[in-house]
């Protein structure tokens, strides 16, 4: 995949005291408000130093701070669950596998999205041999018929993404913030490959009845929210059939917030 010069995040991070996956699921936000956000990497280290003046705690899983994430995206072939998010579909579903490379665990989601905004995963653990291709597991194949409107039949690995995630809790714990870098794509129907380079994606998941230093952070540092989705992102820059208008714009301002031109090989 085309390569991009990266920051370190190993030294900032090592400001943020660690906080274990067993805390993290202790974590219950009942009342759910969840944005996202774009900026560079640059911008991220001013974030990671006023998160640590914040008291923010930073997820460590397998002795790391930082995750390698590996996901394959699956669709029909015509693009139903694409085109559902481009036509403003309110109710709609994306259906991943996705691995975390540091512990080798594997799942198939299902993630579903209601006429509310609220968004649902559900998943079940599958061997990391099934990451390309989950279809030929039986019991995978039951799981997404029974949590979802698709079969396997009727869908086929579309792209990978692949992505460095940082995760953050605030002292409170009311809060956990996502930080993805290196995004990367490969298409496997158009063999196209692509990357974001330096752009960094966050997202923050709230509880609603509490208040949020860090979006007070990023408002400092003139940070927006933005809806950004990695999967339809990924396909406008490399599939050139698909009618992707609704999405040009994110990829505008995409390369607005990085000073470059994304590139498609």
């Amino acid at each position: 995949m085309p390569e991009s010069k990266h920051i370190s995040f190993v030294k900032p991070l090592e400001a943020l005291r660690p906080i274990t996956l067993e805390e993290m699921e202790g974590i219950k936000l009942m009342n759910r408000i969840d944005s996202k956000y774009l900026t560079d990497e640059a911008t991220l280290l001013h974030i990671l130093d006023r998160a640590a003046e914040a008291g923010y705690r930073v997820l460590v899983t397998e002795g790391m701070r930082i995750s390698p994430y590996d996901s394959v995206y699956y669709d029909t072939a015509g693009l139903r669950m694409f085109y559902d998010h481009h036509n403003r579909r309110l109710v709609r579903q994306k259906v991943r596998t996705r691995s975390y490379v540091n512990s080798g665990d594997t799942f198939l989601e299902i993630k579903r999205k209601n006429n509310k905004g609220r968004t649902k995963k559900k998943r079940m653990g599958i061997p990391a041999a099934e990451l390309m291709d989950f279809r030929a597991d039986e019991a995978a194949c039951a799981y997404l018929a029974g949590h979802s409107w698709f079969t396997a039949p009727e869908l086929s690995p579309v792209l990978e993404t692949a992505f460095h995630r940082i995760t953050l809790v605030n002292p409170a714990k009311t809060e956990r913030l996502t930080i993805d870098t290196k995004l990367s794509f490969k298409n496997f129907r158009t063999g196209k490959e692509t990357s974001l380079q330096n752009a960094v994606i966050i997202e923050l998941k709230q509880d609603g009845r509490a208040e949020s230093q860090m979006k007070g952070i990023l408002l400092d540092l003139r940070i927006k929210p933005v809806r950004v989705s990695k999967y339809c992102i990924a396909v406008t820059l490399t599939d050139p059939q698909a009618k992707s208008g609704r999405f040009k714009g994110k990829v505008r301002r995409i390369e607005k917030t990085i000073g470059n031109k994304l590139v498609t090989i």
